[in-house]
C-alpha cells in the first residue's frame, strides 16, 4: 500500500484538490493507497506502507516547515520516499540542509545531472515553488537541475528522492517509475 502525505496547511483544504488529488489519479489505478495529513501521521504506522509520497503545497504555504519534528522518521525509514516540491523541501530540511530562494511558476526544462531510476535526459516539467535546495553534505546528490536551480535530489544510500517540479502535472511516468522501486 502507498502512503500519500498531504503536506497542505490544513486537512481537507482546497489545496488538496490541486496537490493531492492529481497524485491519487496516477497511483490509484496501479496500487492501493491511503492519504494522511502530515499532522495526523504517526511514525508507528509507516511499516504498513511500501512507498511514501510527500505532496506539494500552494506557493505560499510553508506551515510544514514549522513541524519538521513530525518528519524525523525520514532519517531511519528504509523504504522508497518521494518528496514533491514541499516534500523535497521537507526532506532536505530534516537532513539539515538549507533552502535557497528560487521562485518559479510555469513550464521549465529539466536536465538530468546523475543517472537515477526516475528519469533521464532533458524534459519539460511544471514548476511551482518558492524555494529550492543546495545539498552541501554527504547525504544527497543533486540529480537534476533547471536554469534556475536544483530540481531533484537523491539520498546517497537510501531510496529517498525529492523533486521540486510537479510530476503529477505533466510527468506521471516519474510517479509510475517510483512505484517500481
Amino acid at each position: 500500500m502507498i502512503l500519500v502525505v498531504d503536506m497542505n496547511w490544513k486537512k481537507d483544504s482546497l489545496a488538496y484538490t490541486e496537490f493531492v488529488s492529481p497524485i491519487l489519479r496516477v497511483i490509484e489505478p496501479l496500487e492501493a493507497c491511503r492519504v494522511r495529513h502530515f499532522l495526523e501521521l504517526e511514525p508507528s504506522e509507516l511499516d504498513r506502507y511500501s512507498h511514501v509520497i510527500l505532496s506539494g503545497t500552494t506557493l505560499k504555504d510553508f506551515s510544514f516547515l514549522n513541524h519538521l519534528e513530525r518528519f524525523q522518521w525520514l532519517k531511519s525509514f528504509g523504504k522508497p520516499v518521494l518528496g514533491i516540491c514541499a516534500g523535497m523541501q521537507t526532506i532536505i530540511q530534516v537532513y539539515g540542509e538549507p533552502l535557497t530562494a528560487c521562485p518559479q511558476v510555469g513550464m521549465t526544462e529539466i536536465t538530468t545531472l546523475k543517472e537515477n531510476a526516475l528519469f533521464s535526459g532533458t524534459f519539460q516539467a511544471y514548476a511551482l515553488h518558492t524555494y529550492s535546495a543546495k545539498p552541501n553534505n554527504q547525504a544527497f546528490d543533486a540529480i537534476a537541475e533547471s536554469s534556475h536551480c536544483i530540481q531533484a535530489i537523491k539520498h546517497k544510500t537510501k531510496p529517498i528522492y525529492g523533486v521540486l517540479f510537479h510530476p503529477e502535472v505533466r510527468n506521471q511516468d516519474i510517479l509510475q517509475r517510483f512505484l517500481r522501486l
